[in-house]
């Protein structure tokens, strides 16, 4: 057995047909528990995005939603959607709607927690969560305290693997692929160019990485919008057929893509996941990096990134491809083409498909724009990946004593993420797209069935937060007060000795032992 197939392997291994039907019964369960949120709470969305406020430890809401949004606008939004429309047919892209709309509740309770459970770093002051914290700290008042503690130093290590060294290289991948059509640069050259600038980057620590994101992610999503809304204007007469081949693919009833529909449900929610990355445990870690005065205030933010992701910017590409027609459909072993569009039978699916597109209507500019566009989607993207690794770095450093140790520690990551930009960049785009999915895959399966076990807190916040607004009250949160323990942050904060911005001394992770 080849290293090839070795990660094929793995890949059949961990998206099994369980870890899908998790997903979908996961984000339908939080969905019902929560009274669909997803719908009724979009004015507390907005509201927050409006009202959250930095602070010398922490980001504003926006800024963590932007940071949380490096994270989930990248390849995927582009390459991903091509690949599901590739591999599943135009159904899938209904499954991507379907789990971005559930998975919104799914995202709630996980970011929700990340910011009941957060701690401050003790070196930086920082704030820092997500699932390696509150799978830790939910329970460990209980005998099952210890448990817990190892499948959470557990998730820590395969979040660090999967974010420093699998999910880089599909997002390095698809820029260097981008380029070359683009341009015909290198792949090499490309790596060499987005390691220089990743690396300025990341060692200026969070605030550095939230800064970068709030001015690159909203203009970048924007310009794509708004050049995909020029061509849904140009092809509006293709509306009827966009749609109709997309909800008669989804259910088997197309005459060329229904006998595929399997694929369909597995392409939709297995890209619907890498993009919108709900339930997959990315989200909580910039949500705890958040300044809020309730969990479920940062738990609203995060929740509309997932809408942002998937109904926009994934809704915008499959648009695009669909209507110009420039997309081709493999059987599921990818052994033949059932459906070949107006596109060259010599384009390889991925970004090609939307650069193929964007030429339809900007003629001499398509390939050029997607390019760009893929340069700065995949570049936050990757900004975002070191910073969850660090987190969880930081998390399985807390017990060396050593403070340079752990520098070196984290300059050692910061080796490995510009080392796997490198590889996957020159790599082949099928190697890379396996081994994301591992990554992907691992994390969500630890993850889901985390945040399952531990749902109580956030659901016990999610009701603190509305009995306090219809108070007329801004609300603030007492762990205590709603018998939640070991949320240490928030204790100090009630008590006063957190001031309401951050500000004050608190080393958790030392004094909580």
């Amino acid at each position: 057995m080849n290293f090839a197939d070795l990660i094929d392997g793995a890949n059949t291994l961990v998206w099994s047909l369980p870890l899908v039907g998790l997903l979908l019964l996961a984000g339908l369960y939080f969905s019902v528990r929560t009274l669909f949120l997803q719908v009724r709470c979009i004015p507390d969305m907005l509201a927050q995005l409006r009202k959250g406020e930095a602070s010398p430890d922490g980001t504003s809401s926006f800024q963590s939603l932007m940071m949380s949004l490096a994270g989930r606008v990248g390849m995927g939004n582009i390459g991903g959607v091509a690949t599901a429309i590739a591999l599943g047919g135009p159904g899938a892209v209904f499954w991507m709607w379907l789990i971005a709309f559930l998975g919104a509740a799914t995202s709630f309770i996980e970011c929700t927690l990340g910011q009941i459970y957060k701690e401050k770093d003790v070196d930086t002051g920082e704030y820092r969560g997500g699932p390696a914290y509150y799978i830790e700290k939910a329970y460990k008042h209980t005998s099952a305290g210890p448990a817990f503690l190892v499948y959470a130093i557990v998730f820590a290590i395969v979040t660090v693997i999967a974010m420093c060294f699998f999910l880089p290289g599909v997002q390095a991948n698809g820029m260097a692929s981008a380029v070359y059509n683009a341009w015909n640069v290198p792949h090499w050259l490309t790596a060499v160019t987005v390691v220089i600038l990743l690396a300025f980057i990341i060692i200026g620590g969070v605030k550095r990485i939230a800064h970068f994101a709030v001015v690159v992610v909203p203009v970048m999503a924007v310009l794509y919008i708004i050049a995909a809304l020029v061509v849904f204007f140009v092809n509006f007469d293709q509306i009827g057929h966009v749609f109709g081949t997309i909800f008669s693919s989804a259910f088997g009833a197309h005459a060329v893509f229904g006998a595929i529909v399997g694929k369909a449900i597995e392409m939709g929610v297995k890209r619907g996941l890498y993009s919108n990355e709900a339930g997959q445990g990315t989200g909580p870690h910039a949500a705890a990096a958040a300044e809020v005065s309730h969990p479920a205030k940062q738990g609203f933010a995060q929740s509309f990134a997932v809408y942002i992701d998937t109904l926009f910017v994934c809704t915008a590409t499959a648009f695009l491809i669909i209507s110009t027609d420039m997309y081709k459909v493999f059987t599921p072993d990818e052994s033949a083409v059932i459906y070949q569009g107006a596109i060259d039978p010599a384009t390889d699916y991925g970004p090609e498909f939307a650069q193929a597109g964007f030429e339809t209507v900007f003629s001499g500019l398509g390939p050029t724009f997607v390019a760009l566009a893929l340069l700065f989607f995949a570049f936050t993207t990757i900004v975002a990946y070191y910073y969850m690794a660090e987190v969880n770095l930081t998390y399985l450093a807390r017990w060396i004593p050593n403070a340079l140790l752990r520098r070196a520690l984290v300059r050692a990551l910061q080796g490995l993420i510009l080392f796997a930009v490198v590889f996957g960049a020159v790599g082949t785009t099928g190697q890379a797209w396996a081994l994301g999915d591992i990554g992907v895959g691992a994390m969500a399966w630890l993850n889901v069935v985390a945040i399952i076990i531990l749902q109580v807190p956030a659901l016990k916040a999610f009701k603190d937060y509305h009995e306090q607004k219809k108070q007329g009250l801004d609300p603030q949160f007492d762990p205590r007060k709603l018998g939640i323990k070991n949320a240490d942050f928030w204790e100090m904060r009630a008590d006063g000795l957190i001031r309401p911005g951050g500000q004050g001394d608190i080393q958790s992770v030392k004094d909580a032992g």
